[in-house]
């Protein structure tokens, strides 16, 4: 019984100011927010797939594998320029980033319906390299969603490009016509100006002449008498 007691008189005592008690209180930190930018809040996503990317390898003549990650097509909100976009999971490393342009095209790689290749000036790596680009979806519709969107984006590009040469070559054309115009009409300007006095004018000085002849007749022919 004795035993018992003590023992719960040991378990009753509360613990001293100094005695450790084996509790850890972890430091209370501030943490200031940081803003991050990503470079792309002035951009739209147009298709964002997970995949995974590869690069054709000149030297070792071999695909070497860049990246798993999201794919993404992004449009600038201003500019209205695409490019591709594409991060490692996790990391957020950029392995693929290029803009698309209106003579870019993709294709199915050959014994692959999962898979697709391109060749495109890519500068994930902060210099522009030309790549041979190869990339793998999880599925047949992924893989076709996106090359369906590859090719409607360098359309509409293509298209606007031969708009805007169009409209230039229909600008030219005014401006040339205006030109045109403007010379001729300073070259009449210039013909009226080099144009001789009209002497229309000068006979009429001839009656007064003769009248006056006639007035000095008649006198001598007075005198005379």
């Amino acid at each position: 019984m004795s035993t018992s007691t003590d023992h719960h008189e040991e378990e009753d005592v509360p613990a001293g100011e100094d005695e450790d008690t084996g509790a850890q209180v972890a430091p209370i930190v501030r943490l200031e927010e940081v803003a991050v930018s990503t470079g792309e809040e002035e951009e739209e996503a147009i298709l964002d797939l997970k995949a995974k990317l590869y690069r054709f390898d000149k030297e070792g003549n071999q695909w070497k594998e860049r990246g798993a990650g999201t794919v993404k097509f992004l449009k600038h909100k201003v500019t209205g320029k695409v490019r591709l976009l594409m991060r490692q999971s996790k990391i957020l490393k950029i392995c693929a980033n290029h803009l698309i342009l209106p003579n870019m095209t993709v294709q199915e790689h050959a014994g692959n319906e999962k898979s697709c290749v391109w060749h495109a000036r890519d500068y994930a790596d902060g210099e522009l390299k030309d790549e041979l680009f190869c990339i793998r979806f999880a599925s047949i519709e992924n893989c076709k969603n996106f090359i369906e969107t590859f090719h409607e984006i360098a359309d509409s590009l293509k298209k606007e490009e031969n708009e805007e040469v169009t409209a230039a070559a229909e600008l030219l054309v005014k401006l040339s016509v205006d030109l045109k115009s403007d010379a001729e009409k300073k070259d009449e300007e210039k013909k009226d100006e080099e144009k001789p006095e009209d002497k229309t004018k000068e006979p009429e000085s001839a009656p007064e002449k003769e009248k006056g002849d006639s007035e000095k007749e008649v006198k001598e022919s007075g005198s005379s008498d």
